[in-house]
């Protein structure tokens, strides 16, 4: 390994970190030639040497009808032929979608092809549990090369890795060509995306020094190089290791002037075979990765020449015999060069031969997803169209069953370019033109595109009459508005789909009825329109049940019984949500099955029953790993239920590890839920950052649940900065994204309460300021508040709604500057009938404020001291020290465990509970109305150090950090009288 030692250096570190539980991608990056494949080779037998497991593969290049997963088939087919243990020790569900990539795994049945998304999810999930349970027993190499070929599924598989590799003991090695990286090539987003991760490596392999050239040509002659060779070779090939071996085969002796490029270099080693083993190297040009069977069908050779010209490619180092038993040119460039080579009609016939010859192997039982690929791509080469429009949705429909989305809509659109060209397309597709765009949009939606299903499924739209198919037409529009939504668009979507349920209506009860009805009331429960939703579902229902639609049927209970738990029917929304979780057990799918679980312990959080909601989601835990399903979900809803139920430590670790990568309402999920736990133990900096993550994708959001707990969170960080008009702006923000017409009162109740909070603060500083005007504009806002706080309590009828509101009118009271106490305690009683002790001691330390106001400090250092208990036992940081600094600047006096102690009798002479001497309530006034060191001195006649020094000690006796500090204690107390 000549130049290239640091690189593969690199390389092994990673192995090693993977071997401890840091799995990681790499990236090896480099020119045509210039050695990534020999530095993975190496890796790959180092790392099979010391005992790891090692899964190896390539991509082919196909274009627009790529193989789907071609490199990870290729990788993983060697462990389904040799009937590795691990392949058995895999839930039946896993073996089931593996099966889908491997058709000959035994003891597999077909995976349930379920209505519920993302299909591709789970089949990349039963393949990282394949690696995870590879990795038991030793540590994983996973090498996908030539990255830049990769099809859509691939590409897709490699986004998922990087985002979701925890623990697993996994290296996952990935090659690619940079000079093959044009500006619109679909690996460059994900690169940008991938490579930025610090924990992802990126090896670049430049060309070799000339000393490393030498250094290689003196291990590939045995010697020194002679006369002029090595400057020649490294004149030509620029330090490229592959041309510069070529060369040298080409012209060793130095006799005669070598060839002048790399493509002339490679020829003349072709054109040393003989003509059988050329003949033979021309097929496999056109076929790229073949099998002998297939091999022997398209040459036409017999036995013994095909096994002679094989040989003799092989002995030429132009051919190598893959691990999955296939042959292929040693170098891509290798086969480029003869491909290059061929003449048209040449390369017409050997497309056709190979298209007729895989169908021949179709016909006798060896169907699958590869093989229909490989069927379409040949068709479509020779310019044969029809044959190419039947084979394209084949290979489309191949590819759907393998969820492998992104080459489905390709094959599909391929299909829909070829069909004006064939006179009886509609016969050779098996399907109108219609149904074909709806198949072609399907597969764009499924592959995750937002752009390219809506002017497909336009097209659909267009081509049917409403008249006479609404029935046609509804389904369609039903697709339309779920790719408006997922594109950004709610509100048109809303309009599309009621569009399609102005169609069905009045009509009986169909299957496609029940499929819209439940997908609009989904939406419109996810918006908080939850009587629309409710009305929804029951349309739904009545049509699911006598259509046998299992999955409208499931879909719309679960969004029905969200909706109604929501409006405060509690019982009758957690009696629609057990009816949903069972048909979806029942029907074994396990998407819907952790939705209306999730959903079911999230209705019960909201009605302030914490403890059987934390049972739901842990039963549904429990229950996920027997079914391959996808935990994040529930592990975060865990963690909001343990936070707020006060086991901090649990929450924590309840979490997905932080080395997980999430998209869409994952991350905005695990980002709000660690931004909380940051805020909650008063580490402001670090819940700054989680949530300036979740700006973008909040603010692209249509969903309140969002909006409601990124804006409360917003707002109190903003609020303990002292950024009172950043955190209104927060509140207000959140309130415009919620709309005040919406149902959602959980999450109105929520915001409308911080809002009265921040103005609570800004009324405080105000009337510390003297500025009449702020505080009558805090009143005024903080009385619309309550009113919103008020009406959701009342819509909702459910007890945390009602604690919102125990601790509005008690802010509002603060603000007003008017007697608290009773009202703080009434909000912390609230929040202790819901079992939210972090809400219970922030209700506590207010009240504890109140009674120092009201100059009751036995009942402050009470109120005071069960503050400071809960905080401590939490770990809320920020709270326990404001109860502190409460206690020490009040002087309260607490026993060893917390609790009030007697007060000690007081002298006479002490007016406040501060211990200020008279010298310092006089300079505490002045501090109060704004005066400098150097005008306390004058009024006080005093010097200014002298000044400085009092208003030091001052500081210090109020346990305050700042002179405004200062003069708000002053205000609030009755200090600066």
């Amino acid at each position: 390994m000549v130049g290239r030692a640091a690189e593969l250096q690199q390389l092994e570190d990673a192995l090693r970190d993977a071997g401890s539980g840091r799995p990681s991608l790499a990236f090896v990056a480099g020119d045509s030639g210039v050695g990534k494949t020999r530095l993975v080779n190496e890796l790959l037998r180092r790392a099979g040497a010391a005992g790891a497991e090692v899964l190896s593969g390539d991509a082919v290049e196909l274009g627009e009808g790529e193989v789907p997963y071609a490199a990870l088939m290729s990788a993983l087919r060697p462990l389904a032929r040799d009937g590795h243990p691990s392949l058995d020790a895999l839930h039946p569900r896993d073996r089931a979608e593996l099966a889908r990539l491997l058709p000959g795994l035994a003891g597999a049945a077909p995976a349930d092809d379920g209505a519920e998304t993302p299909a591709q999810g789970r089949l990349f999930e039963a393949v990282l549990a394949l690696l995870d349970r590879l990795g038991a027993e030793a540590p994983v190499v996973l090498a996908l090369e030539d990255l830049h070929w990769a099809d859509p599924s691939t590409r897709a598989f490699v986004a998922f890795l990087a985002r979701s590799l925890c623990t697993e003991r996994v290296l996952a090695v990935l090659t690619y060509r940079v000079d093959e990286l044009h500006r619109r090539h679909p690996l460059r987003p994900l690169l940008a995306e991938i490579e930025r991760d610090p924990a992802v490596h990126r090896v670049m392999l430049e060309p070799l020094s000339r000393a490393e050239l030498a250094a290689a040509l003196e291990d590939i002659l045995g010697e020194v190089p002679a006369g002029d060779l090595l400057e020649r070779l490294y004149a030509r090939s620029e330090g490229n290791p592959l041309f510069m071996e070529e060369l040298l085969a080409a012209g060793v002796d130095g006799r005669g002037a070598l060839p002048i490029t790399l493509r002339d270099a490679l020829m003349v080693r072709i054109e040393q075979l003989s003509e059988p083993a050329q003949e033979l190297l021309r097929v496999l040009a056109v076929g790229q990765q073949v099998d002998h069977t297939t091999l022997a069908d398209v040459s036409g050779m017999d036995r013994a020449a095909l096994v002679g010209a094989l040989r003799e490619a092989v002995a030429s180092h132009l051919v190598v015999a893959g691990a999955d038993d296939r042959y292929a040119f040693r170098h891509a460039l290798l086969r480029e060069v003869v491909a290059d080579d061929l003449l048209p009609g040449e390369r017409t016939e050997l497309h056709r031969a190979f298209a007729e010859a895989l169908e021949r192997r179709a016909a006798a039982g060896s169907a699958g997803a590869q093989l229909a690929a490989g069927i379409a791509h040949h068709y479509a080469a020779t310019g044969d169209q029809r044959a190419a429009l039947g084979a394209s949705v084949r290979a489309a429909a191949a590819a759907e069953s393998v969820h492998a989305f992104g080459e489905a809509a390709a094959l599909f659109e391929r299909a829909l370019q070829l069909w004006d060209r064939v006179p009886d397309a509609a016969d050779v597709a098996g399907m109108d033109q219609v149904s074909l765009l709806l198949r072609a949009g399907d597969a764009f939606i499924a592959a995750g595109d937002r752009s390219r299903p809506m002017p497909l499924l336009r097209s659909a739209l267009a081509m049917v009459d409403e008249e006479t198919e609404p029935r046609r037409a509804a389904a369609l529009l039903e697709r339309y508005a779920m790719a408006q939504y997922r594109a950004g668009k709610p509100r048109d979507a809303i309009e599309t789909a009621e569009h399609a349920l102005a169609l069905v209506k009045d009509g009986e009860p169909t299957f496609e009825r029940a499929t819209i009805y439940a997908w609009f009331a989904k939406i419109r429960m996810l918006q908080g329109r939850y009587r629309e939703a409710s009305a929804a579902a029951r349309e739904a229902i009545a049509a699911a049940e006598p259509t046998a639609n299992h999955a409208a049927l499931s879909s719309a209970l679960n969004g029905m019984g969200t909706a109604l738990a929501a409006q405060g029917a509690v019982e009758e929304g957690v009696a629609a949500l057990n009816r949903a979780i069972e048909i979806a057990r029942e029907q074994d799918r396990p998407r819907e099955l952790e939705s209306a679980q999730t959903n079911l312990a999230d209705a019960l959080h909201l009605a302030g029953r914490d403890r059987e909601a934390l049972a739901v989601a842990r039963e549904a835990l429990a229950e996920s790993p027997g079914r391959g399903g996808h935990r994040a979900w529930l592990d975060i809803a865990v963690s909001e239920l343990l936070l707020e139920l006060g086991d901090w430590d649990g929450a924590e670790r309840a979490l997905p590890d932080d080395t997980r990568r999430f998209a869409g309402s994952e991350l905005v999920n695990v980002e709000l839920r660690r931004a909380e736990l940051h805020l909650g133990r008063g580490d402001h900096e670090a819940a700054a950052v989680h949530l300036a993550r979740l700006a973008d994708p909040v603010a692209a959001s249509a969903e309140p649940q969002w909006h409601g707990a990124y804006g409360a969170l917003l707002a109190e960080l903003r609020r303990r900065q002292g950024d009172l008009d950043g955190a209104r702006a927060a509140v207000d923000d959140a309130l415009d994204r919620i709309e005040f017409c919406t149902e959602d009162a959980s999450r109105l109740a929520r915001v409308s309460a911080a809002g009265v909070t921040v103005e609570a603060d800004r009324a405080q500083r105000g009337r510390d300021l003297g500025d009449d005007d702020e505080v009558a504009r805090a009143l005024s806002d903080i009385e619309a508040f309550v009113m919103r706080v008020e009406a959701a309590a009342e819509v909702s009828g459910l007890p945390v709604e009602a604690a919102w509101l125990s601790t509005a009118r008690a802010d509002a009271a603060r603000a007003a500057g008017e007697a608290a106490a009773g009202l703080w305690a009434d909000s912390a009683e609230a929040w202790a009938r819901v079992e939210r002790p972090y809400r219970v001691a922030i209700a506590r330390w207010r009240e504890a404020e109140a009674h120092v106001a009201a100059d009751d400090r036995a009942a402050a250092a009470q109120a005071a001291g069960e503050a400071t208990a809960i905080a401590r036992r939490l770990g809320a940081g920020w709270l326990a020290g404001e109860a502190e600094g409460l206690i020490a600047r009040a002087r309260l006096r607490l026993d060893g465990n917390g609790d009030a102690a007697a007060p000690a009798e007081a002298p006479a002479e002490a007016e406040d509970p501060f211990g200020l001497t008279p010298r310092e309530r006089q300079v505490l006034a002045l501090v109060a109305r704004g005066a400098t060191n150097r005008q306390i001195g004058a009024q006080l006649f005093m010097a200014e150090k002298t000044a400085s020094v009092h208003v030091s000690r001052i500081l210090a006796k109020l346990d305050v950090r700042s002179r405004t500090q200062a003069a708000a204690v002053a205000h609030r107390l009755g200090l600066a009288e």
